[in-house]
């Protein structure tokens, strides 16, 4: 795993915040305060969001899942669960994370990421359109 990720899990404890963001997430100025910036574009998808969800669930328990989530007036709307999503629930579910993706809207999912809790954001290179998460940390046990 990439060291500032590692630094920054190594340092963070129940409640933290961690954001997955794909490519269209506006990282710079939709952060936490306290929040360090992980760039991992590659190129054009790569990596992807689920990608960086499965390594990070190898390292942490993790409590909660939110996505950004569309609002009822959003043209996306109508389409209903953007397909990524039903990647992340099998993700989720294979690991044996308890947690059930929870949609945030939008503006109150920016609301939420910039929250004191919010540790780190890795900003991918995901293309998928609503792939963005934000994963609370749970209690470490032995």
């Amino acid at each position: 795993m990439h060291p500032d990720i590692l630094s920054v899990i190594g340092r963070c404890g129940h409640h933290a915040k961690i954001l997955i963001a794909d490519g269209n997430y506006p990282a710079s100025s939709k952060i936490g305060p306290r929040a360090e910036l992980v760039c991992l574009q590659l190129s054009p998808g790569i990596p992807t969001v689920a990608q960086v969800l499965e390594a990070i669930l190898d390292a942490l328990p993790i409590d909660f899942v939110n996505t950004m989530g569309i609002d009822p007036t959003d043209p996306y709307a109508s389409a209903g669960d953007p397909p990524v999503w039903a990647e992340f629930r099998t993700i989720l579910a294979g690991a044996g994370c308890k947690a059930n993706l929870e949609p945030i809207i939008k503006w109150e999912f920016y609301d939420a990421v910039a929250s004191d809790d919010h540790v780190l954001t890795i900003q991918t290179a995901d293309q998928a359109l609503w792939a963005n998460l934000l994963l609370t940390v749970g209690v470490r046990t032995p």
